[in-house]
């Protein structure tokens, strides 16, 4: 089993910053799901580049009408839920004790990392934690560097007790992943998770889409091929002591504030540049039709699966 690990751990190494170009078929396809959605309105048309589409589009296993479902699906819930203007002080009562953050350091691949520490959990209500975690994946994403799509979760399960764990918060979470950020994890490593954990992970089983289950890997710090492992893919000088590294420990609220807060800044600059960017392309106008236009950047887009973009 442990060899096991190993050797999956090692594709999720060799899978997580390969570029791919996308054939004719693909972009046919991509161009088909961009007239099925119609329509857009300047946010939406962002993300609706060709990266995005071909996210959903291999969660779909290439099926147009099943990813234009679900990227609608994905468009009514960003409309309605307004991920990206999520702000710190909104989920900061969420973060104060450490339960899950963004650590300043990426994988050996650029994928952004979320550190998650169960046994810190203090939310209150289901709903406080997963907009957190979107605030969380939103942040991630925004800062991959080019060519990388893919986050990174490390799931530290020291000090963990049954009453830390809630089903409904993890189901939602799964839920929120695979529905609206497809292909987005490259690998959920679980770390010294307990004897107790594997009954609870077997009745979430069902509800974990074949793709994410292959990216979610159970990892021991006594176990000489994890360490390895670990080594392979991260930066041991900032790894975290908490998964086998040299990096400084412990988290730092008033820091880690200041930083979200800096983050903030870079969010609401990123999503009005662009938004300004497609009023210009589009004469102005309010809505912007999605079809396909010859864009440089695009092409660039076209030419590789994985790219940095919320698109």
């Amino acid at each position: 089993m442990l060899n096991s690990m190993s050797e999956d751990l090692k594709k999720s190494v060799s899978n997580g910053h390969e570029k791919m170009v996308i054939s004719q078929e693909e972009q046919a396809k991509i161009t088909e799901v961009r007239r099925l959605i119609g329509v857009l309105s300047d946010k939406a048309s962002v993300y609706c580049s060709d990266a995005s589409i071909s996210r959903y589009l291999r969660s779909q296993n290439w099926n147009v009408k099943k990813a234009a479902q679900m990227l609608k699906r994905s468009l009514k819930w960003r409309k309605e839920y307004k991920p990206e203007e999520i702000r710190w002080e909104e989920i900061a009562e969420e973060a104060e004790t450490g339960v899950m953050y963004r650590p300043n350091y990426y994988d050996k691949f650029g994928r952004s990392m979320i550190v998650m520490r169960p046994c810190c959990q203090n939310s209150k209500t289901t709903e406080g934690l997963i907009k957190y975690l979107v605030y969380c994946m939103e942040n991630a994403i925004l800062n991959l560097p080019p060519q990388q799509e893919q986050m990174v979760w490390l799931i530290d399960f020291h000090g963990v007790k049954m009453s830390n764990i809630s089903f409904k918060a993890a189901r939602e979470t799964i839920h929120i992943l695979q529905e609206y950020y497809p292909q987005r994890l490259g690998l959920a490593l679980l770390y010294n998770a307990p004897m107790f954990f594997q009954p609870f992970f077997s009745m979430l089983k069902p509800f974990v889409e074949t793709e994410v289950y292959n990216k979610i890997k159970f990892g021991y710090s006594n176990h000489h091929n994890t360490k390895k492992i670990v080594k392979d893919l991260f930066d041991m000088d900032s790894l975290e002591s908490a998964f086998g590294g040299d990096g400084d420990t412990g988290f730092d609220m008033n820091k880690y504030a200041e930083r979200m807060k800096e983050e903030d800044n870079k969010t609401l600059s990123f999503w009005t540049q662009t938004k300004l960017d497609a009023n210009s392309d589009a004469s102005n106008n309010k809505k912007i039709d999605c079809s396909p236009v010859p864009n440089p950047d695009q092409d660039i887009l076209v030419a590789q699966r994985d790219i940095k973009a919320f698109g």
